[in-house]
Formats: structure tokens, sequence, C-alpha cells
């Protein structure tokens, strides 16, 4: 186990000290990302301010949402995004193969040897719309309370990691999987928002088919004491066990497809 500990860090450090030898591309990228993020949540707020409400919720709860999204996913996202794309690559080239013989799991080698820092504007623009928010909302504060933001945000980021994962398993089974990141964006668009502006089904969907809404609408829901559709007051809980759950389930997805998987020939 701390053989491996230190096989992953290793990996780490390596992909880190290669990706700041161009810290000028890096930090325009960074900036990019924060802009095209930025002029998205700028058109949000054109809305909610014409409307005054979203969904029922105010531009700086719709604010704090945004970056708690943004934020959860970057911190999943840096360890499986960019990595597990390229699943449906490796397997139709026999690349995966390769990774089999190796005394480490596939996984983690793919997850750790890619670590992407690329996500540094998400991380800024994420928590600079949270920092700025929370002080709008007059929120009474507690251990209590700070303990279930940060669970909570560990949480997102896990179910963010963990469906990235399953999805990146398909090409395992199936060769071509790619095109089901496509999906999983269109419906991660669609967590943005306050799910309350959908109707019931999408809703239900959401919630539980492809549970993106624990991604920041049931979190900052639960911390607002906004009532939550489906869930109602088990909000809380499930806002930070969403995550953990869902590790469970990719696990069992991720081994269940290696089983079947039959190298590039299939």
């Amino acid at each position: 186990m701390r053989q491996s500990l230190s096989l992953y860090l290793y990996l780490i450090r390596l992909q880190l000290r290669t990706r700041l030898q161009y810290r000028a591309s890096l930090i325009i990228g960074w900036v990019a990302q924060a802009f095209g993020y930025a002029s998205v949540y700028g058109a949000i707020w054109i809305v909610a301010s014409r409307f005054e409400k979203l969904g029922g919720w105010v531009w700086p709860e719709i604010a704090l949402m945004l970056g708690f999204h943004v934020l959860g996913y970057a911190l999943g996202a840096l360890f499986t995004l960019v990595q597990l794309r390229r699943m449906e690559e490796l397997v139709r080239l026999g690349t995966y193969d390769t990774l089999l013989v190796r005394p480490v799991s596939p996984w983690a080698y793919l997850v750790f040897s890619g670590f992407n820092i690329e996500y540094g504007g998400h991380i800024a623009l994420g928590i600079g719309m949270m920092v700025w928010a929370l002080p709008q909302l007059g929120m009474d504060w507690s251990l209590l309370t700070v303990l279930q933001l940060v669970a909570s945000l560990i949480s997102a980021a896990l179910l963010t990691g963990s469906i990235l994962t399953m999805i990146a398993a398909m090409a395992l089974v199936l060769t071509r999987s790619r095109y089901l990141f496509g999906i999983y964006f269109d419906f991660w668009e669609l967590s943005r928002y306050p799910i309350t502006i959908f109707a019931m089904p999408l809703q239900f969907v959401l919630l539980s088919v492809v549970p993106l809404g624990y991604m920041a609408y049931v979190p900052i829901a639960a911390l607002l004491g906004k009532p939550v559709p489906v869930i109602g007051e088990a909000a809380p809980f499930t806002a930070i066990l969403a995550g953990p759950f869902m590790v469970g389930v990719a696990i069992l997805v991720w081994q269940s497809c290696q089983r079947r998987y039959q190298g590039a020939g299939g």
C-alpha cells in the first residue's frame, strides 16, 4: 500500500514538473477557461436579474451554486476527464493491453500519470464566486455548517470522477464510448441551474438516473435550507453520501467491464 501510494505521488510530481515547464501557456489557459465560464455565468446573471428570481433562487444563491458546481467538477475532473477520455483510443489501438501487464492498477496509472493542473481557471473562478456570494446571503455559520459544505464539495468531486470512470469503462466493452461524454456534458450543463425550473420527470432523472443534481443543486439547497423535490429533508445527507455511493458503483462497473474486456480485436 505504501509503495503504491509513493508511486502515485511520484507520477503526480512528474506530471506537475512537465506542465510547469510552460508556465506562461498554462496561465493563459487558466485565464481563457475562467473567461469562458464567466461569459456563460454572465448570461445566467442577466436572466436572473431580469426576472429577479430563477426557480425561486436569487442571483447570490445562484452564484454560490455555480461556484460550487464548477469547483466540485474541477476537483474531480483534474484526476479523470482528460485521462479517461482517451480510453476509446487506448482500447482501439491496443495500448490498453500494455497497462494490464504492469504491476499497478490500469485505472490508477491512467489517473495519476495524467494528473491535469489545467483546471486552475475553474478552481479560481469557483472559489471567487463562492467567496463573493457567501457574505451576500448572511448565513449563520457553525462548525457543522462548514463541515457540511466541505463534505458536500468532496462528494461532488467524487461524483464527477465516478461518472467519468463509468463512461470510460464502457470502452472496454463497447470499444467506442466518447459519444457518452457528450451526453454527460449535456446533462452536466443542466445541473448548473436550480432543477426546480425543469419539469418533474427531468428533476427525477437528475436526482436518480443521471444524478448530477447532487453536483451543486442539492448541496447548496440543503445549505440554504431550501426545499428539495423528491428527496425532501434527506437532502443534507444525500448531498454528502452521493459521491461515496457513486464511487462504489464506479468500482463495480469498472471491474465488471474489465472482466469482459477481450482486447482490441475483441
